[in-house]
C-alpha cells in the first residue's frame, strides 16, 4: 500500500517529537533523583562546624583580652582561616617538627619567649621566601636591617638564608623593641610594621598596648594570626589534624665544615665532600651563588649532611664516588689536597 508522502513525513514528525519528550523525561527524572541523592549525601557527609574559642590565651605570658569585642571577633577570623585552611596549616605542622627545635633552642640562649617560634611560622611558612619588599628568609629581614644585626648580605653571601644566624638576628630585634616598646605583644606588631611606625601610631592614638590599638589591616591581624598558630600547633588533634609520626618532617642531621679560604667551584667542593651541588645548597641556602670568594680569610662554617641523611639526598651516587676517585687519584699525583677544610 502506497502511503502519501505528506502523511508520511507528519507520522515521523510525531514519532520523533514523542521519543524526544520520552528521552527528556526520563532523563529529567534520573538527574532529579541522582541530584536529591547528591544533595542528601552532601548534608550527611560534609560538615563545617564553627569552633569554640578558649577562655584565655596569652602571647608571651601577656593575656589577649578575649573579653572585648573586637579582640574575640580577629581571633575566631583567624582560627577559623587557619583550621579551615588544612594543605597550608597541615604543611607548617609538618615543617614546625624539623625547625622549631632549632629556633627554640636559639630563643632559649637569647632570652626570647619560645611563643616567636610561631612568628617564624607566620612570616615565612618556615620556607626562604622572599616578599615583594625583598623582606628575605624564614624571618623576612630586610637588607638594612640584617646588616645591621651582624649578617653578612650580599650577592654571594646571604645569611638572611641562614637559618641559626637569622633567628639571632631576629632575637637582637625582639629584645630591642621589648626594651623600648615595654611588652613582647608590641615587640611582635612592630617586627610587622617596624619600631618607628609603631611608636608613632602609639603616640598618635595615646594608647599604651597592642589591643587598644587601630592599625593597617596586616598589622591588626598579625598577632592573632600568631596566636591562631600556637593554639592549633600546639593541639593540632583538637582541630581535626590527624597524622602519623612518619608524617612528619625529620631533622636534618649534618657535621661541619670551616672554611677559611676561596672555594672556587661550589659543585667540585660538594663532590670532594662526598654529596652534590644540589644537597650542599640545600643545606645551606645563604650560599647564593656557584663559588664562595673569602679574601679576607673570614672562617664560615659549612653543613654536610651526616649518614642516613646523604644517602637520601643524592640521587646519582657513582657520580659522586668517580669524582671522589679522580680527585684523590689527582692529589696523589700533585701532592695537593682540598684547602677548604
Amino acid at each position: 500500500m502506497n502511503i502519501p508522502i505528506k502523511q508520511f513525513l507528519i507520522t515521523a514528525v510525531v514519532l520523533l517529537v514523542s521519543f524526544a519528550t520520552i528521552k527528556v523525561f526520563t532523563a529529567s527524572t534520573f538527574e532529579g533523583k541522582e541530584k536529591e541523592q547528591f544533595k542528601s549525601n552532601f548534608h550527611n557527609n560534609y560538615k563545617i562546624f564553627a569552633l569554640s574559642l578558649p577562655s584565655e590565651i596569652d602571647f608571651a605570658d601577656e593575656k589577649a583580652p578575649l573579653n572585648l569585642i573586637d579582640v574575640k571577633e580577629k581571633m575566631d577570623r583567624e582560627l577559623l582561616v587557619n583550621t579551615y585552611w588544612q594543605s597550608q596549616t597541615l604543611l607548617l605542622l609538618k615543617r614546625s617538627y624539623r625547625y622549631f627545635p632549632i629556633i627554640e633552642k636559639i630563643l632559649k640562649e637569647e632570652g626570647v619567649p619560645e611563643d616567636f617560634k610561631f612568628l617564624a611560622l607566620m612570616e615565612s611558612g618556615l620556607t626562604n621566601v622572599v616578599s615583594p619588599a625583598g623582606a628575605t628568609g624564614f624571618w623576612q629581614l630586610m637588607k638594612d636591617a640584617a646588616r645591621e644585626r651582624g649578617l653578612e648580605v650580599n650577592s654571594k653571601v646571604d645569611e638572611r638564608y641562614h637559618l641559626e644566624k637569622s633567628t639571632r638576628a631576629a632575637c637582637a630585634y625582639l629584645k630591642e623593641a621589648k626594651e623600648r616598646f615595654g611588652s613582647w605583644t608590641l615587640a611582635a606588631a612592630s617586627y610587622n610594621m617596624g619600631m618607628a611606625g609603631l611608636a608613632n601610631q602609639l603616640e598618635r592614638q595615646k594608647a599604651t598596648n597592642y589591643y587598644d590599638l587601630v592599625l593597617n589591616e596586616e598589622t591588626s591581624r598579625y598577632v592573632f594570626r600568631i596566636l591562631a598558630a600556637k593554639l592549633i600547633l600546639t593541639n593540632p588533634k583538637d582541630y581535626g589534624f590527624i597524622y602519623r609520626d612518619e608524617d612528619l618532617y625529620g631533622p636534618l642531621r649534618h657535621k661541619e665544615i670551616e672554611v677559611s679560604s676561596t672555594v672556587e667551584n661550589l659543585a667540585d667542593f660538594a663532590f670532594g665532600n662526598g654529596i652534590n651541588y644540589k644537597t650542599l645548597k640545600y643545606l645551606n641556602p645563604w650560599l647564593r651563588d656557584n663559588y664562595l670568594p673569602n679574601t679576607s680569610s673570614k672562617t664560615y662554617v659549612i653543613h654536610i649532611p651526616s649518614e642516613p641523611l646523604s644517602a637520601v639526598l643524592v640521587h646519582d651516587k657513582a657520580q659522586v664516588a668517580n669524582f671522589a676517585r679522580s680527585s684523590k687519584e689527582g692529589i696523589n699525583e700533585s701532592g695537593e689536597g682540598n684547602t677548604s677544610e
